[in-house]
């Protein structure tokens, strides 16, 4: 595992329950400028191995990335089950649900 890899996984472990941020504010956590699609990959290539809480992660405008039918539904289900609000349309308030 490389040392990026490492800081991205870390820093989605580190995204509290009921809170949400975007792919380009764990690349930049991650201390990765431009880094947004490498976290998409650690995503897509990780999230089972080490139980991360890819649903915690969305657009930069707050809505969720993944279409419907192919995984929208559950991560609003999972956002919701942890207090987040999601709209019918699939956004997040950041205001209220941004972690910082």
């Amino acid at each position: 595992m490389t040392e990026s890899t490492r800081r991205i996984i870390e820093t989605i472990l580190a995204i509290p329950k009921g809170k949400v941020t975007c792919y380009r504010e764990v690349a930049a956590r991650a201390g990765l400028c431009n880094g947004a699609r490498q976290v998409v990959r650690v995503l897509h290539s990780m999230s089972e191995k080490y139980s991360l809480p890819w649903y915690r992660i969305l657009k930069a405008d707050g809505t969720i990335a993944l279409e419907s039918g192919a995984g929208a539904e559950l991560q609003a289900e999972l956002l919701r089950k942890e207090g987040v609000k999601v709209s019918d349309k699939g956004a997040v308030d950041l205001e209220k649900f941004l972690w910082h």
